[in-house]
Formats: C-alpha cells, sequence, structure tokens
C-alpha cells in the first residue's frame, strides 16, 4: 500500500482522518520524552485519541539501540496490542525510525503513522521507507524498508525546535539542493539560518521533499538512483558514529560535514566546480563550524566506512556530483584519497 505524505493545512482534521483510514482496535502514541512534553500535549485532546496510550522513550540517537527497541516491544504487549493496532510516532528521526521498525516487527507488522516534529524528520526520517535502529557501534546497522500508511507534516512543530536542530534539519535540506538543480542550491545558500523565516522554510521544505519523494519512487530499495540521497552520508555516517562514541553530534551536522568531503572528492574525482564547492563549504562553516578530528582518528574513520551498507565487498562506495544535478552513484574510493578528503576538511 502506497504511502501518503500530507502537507498539513489543518492538522487535528487531517489526523482525525488518517486515523479513521487505518484500521485499529487499539491506538498507540510513541514520543521521546521532550516530545511528550512539547508535541503529545498539542494532539492528546482529539477525540480520536481519547483512549490512546502513549510509550515514551529517551533522548537522542544514544537511544536509538536495541534496548529501546525491546522497551517498546515489551510495551506494546504489556498493553495489549494486536496486529490490528495503529502505532503513531511523534517525533524526530529517531522516533520515526525506532517507531517504524517496532511496529514493522512487532506481530509480523502493524500500520503506523508518522507526525515529524523536527525539520530533519520531516525532510528525512519520515519519508522513504526506511527504519531501524544503531546496533554494535554503527548507524542504522539494522532495520528494514517499510513505509508508514500516512506521513502528516505540520510546520507548527518547527515552533518547538532550537536552533541546532533547525540546522541539522537544513543539511540534508542542502544534499537535496546539491543533487537537483542549480536554483533550489543557490536558493538554499541564502537562506539565514540565524535568524530563521519559518514561512519560507514551509515552502523550502516542500521543494525539499519533493525530491526525495521522487527518487524514492523510481527506485524504492536502493538498487540504484536512491543511492543519490546518500550523497555526503559516506563521511557524514562515519563522523556521526565518531561522535557516538566521544561527544554526539545531530545526524544533519553530520552530513554538513559529509558534504564539504564529498564536495571535494567531486572536485577531484568529477571536476565539480570548485568554486560552487568553496561556496557550498563556506555556508557550512559558517553555520556548522567544524569536528575535532586529527590524524589519529583517520583509521578508525576509514574502518567505520567500511560498514557502510553501500558498499561492493570490501570497496568503499560513495556518490559524487559532476556539477549541481549531475550525479554519479557506485564511486569507489581508496584510502589514500579518504585521508586527502580528511586532511581538506581539517585544514580547509
Amino acid at each position: 500500500m502506497e504511502q501518503r505524505i500530507i502537507l498539513s493545512q489543518h492538522f487535528k482534521i487531517e489526523l482525525a482522518t488518517v486515523i479513521s483510514e487505518c484500521e485499529h482496535d487499539k491506538i498507540f502514541v510513541l514520543t521521546d520524552e521532550t516530545t511528550k512534553e512539547k508535541c503529545w500535549p498539542q494532539i492528546k485532546p482529539l477525540l480520536s485519541l481519547k483512549h490512546a496510550q502513549t510509550i515514551t522513550i529517551g533522548v537522542s540517537d544514544t537511544h536509538k539501540n536495541l534496548a529501546t527497541l525491546v522497551k517498546v516491544w515489551k510495551a506494546l504487549g504489556d498493553k495489549g496490542a494486536t496486529r490490528h493496532s495503529l502505532l503513531i510516532n511523534l517525533g524526530g528521526g529517531m522516533v520515526t525510525d525506532l517507531g517504524g521498525f517496532a511496529a514493522s516487527t512487532f506481530k509480523r507488522g502493524l500500520n503506523f503513522i508518522n507526525i515529524p516534529t523536527t525539520l530533519l524528520a520531516m525532510v528525512d526520517a519520515s519519508v522513504g521507507g526506511k527504519t531501524g535502529i544503531n546496533f554494535n557501534g554503527f548507524k542504522n546497522e539494522i532495520g528494514v524498508f517499510n513505509d508508514s500508511r500516512f506521513v502528516i507534516l505540520d510546520t507548527f512543530f518547527l515552533k518547538t525546535l532550537d536552533e541546532s536542530n533547525i540546522r541539522s534539519g537544513y543539511g540534508e535540506m542542502l544534499k537535496h539542493g546539491l543533487i537537483s538543480n542549480e536554483n533550489m542550491w543557490a536558493e538554499l545558500l541564502k537562506f539565514d539560518l540565524t535568524h530563521p523565516d519559518l514561512k519560507k522554510l514551509q515552502s523550502m521544505l516542500t521543494d525539499s521533499i519533493r525530491v526525495k519523494e521522487r527518487i524514492v519512487k523510481n527506485d524504492p530499495y536502493e538498487k540504484g538512483i536512491r543511492k543519490a540521497l546518500n550523497f555526503g552520508h559516506t563521511f557524514g555516517h562515519a563522523f556521526e558514529s565518531w561522535s557516538l562514541k566521544r561527544k554526539p553530534i545531530l545526524h544533519g551536522y553530520a552530513v554538513a560535514y559529509g558534504l564539504i568531503c564529498e564536495l571535494y572528492l567531486s572536485c577531484l574525482r568529477m571536476h565539480f566546480p570548485t568554486e560552487k564547492m568553496h561556496q557550498t563549504v563556506s555556508f557550512i562553516r559558517d553555520y556548522y563550524g567544524t569536528l575535532p578530528i586529527t590524524c589519529e582518528d583517520y583509521p578508525e574513520l576509514i574502518q567505520m566506512m567500511h560498514h557502510d551498507k553501500k558498499n561492493l565487498g570490501n570497496d568503499i562506495n560513495v556518490t559524487l556530483l559532476g556539477d549541481i544535478g549531475d550525479i554519479h552513484i557506485n564511486q569507489t574510493i581508496s584510502e589514500e584519497e579518504i585521508k586527502e578528503v580528511l586532511d581538506f576538511f581539517r585544514e580547509g
């Protein structure tokens, strides 16, 4: 059954409608501690949620693990969930990823609805059917492809976000601009992230989601062009896994750092225009700062890249660009190239 994405104008009516379209004997709402406090009170009074039961998990990617997944499975079991129950995931990407995986596996699969509450989850995690958890020190190591029945996007929730979470989501929007077209990329680089205009951001968000929707529709299981969405992620996921063992960074920050690396590599390998690379890198450095890696971290980062799911055999694969929108998937890179790129990231 095809997932429906609703860009909300009348949130309460739309949520009541989609709940009625999902067969259910019981409704469960998964939140983390932050969305339980800031977002759940906004929808709790709805008649359609009168008998809903909540399940609350810890905040941040450090809880996107097997122990939390077991907690959700156990709560569903203890509260009497059946194969005909409905799970509503109300939260950021961690909640939609883990909640989607829990729903996909409990009783061999429940219907679920995603209500993303962060910019990152709106633009990335809630669209495309990827669900899962981190495992054994690696990002998204275990999971399944499974679409939610509905995704409801309402920028009202963006008012609950701090500056760093807005920037995190914007990192994925930057990626979408780079793999799409020059007008979108240029508009993204003009946006003031210090004083974000949420109304303007909503229209840009819609364009960004359309990029991902179009690519996912053409390649739902990542056999080909969907790998374009991994631009910035080979290095980005390694940075994110590295940071989890030290001081965790938000996913979109890791992606932004990965974009620096893979744009530089695109210049070296694909003759991506140097001026456009420098413009993008300057924007990222201005708003995202940098990561305190040293030469001594290179072996660990390279080992993490070897665990990337896009790899074939022992080769490390990346997506590169010849220009904005000119996508080259399945590009194998050497460890020497990785070290050169990391030198640029640290010193450039």
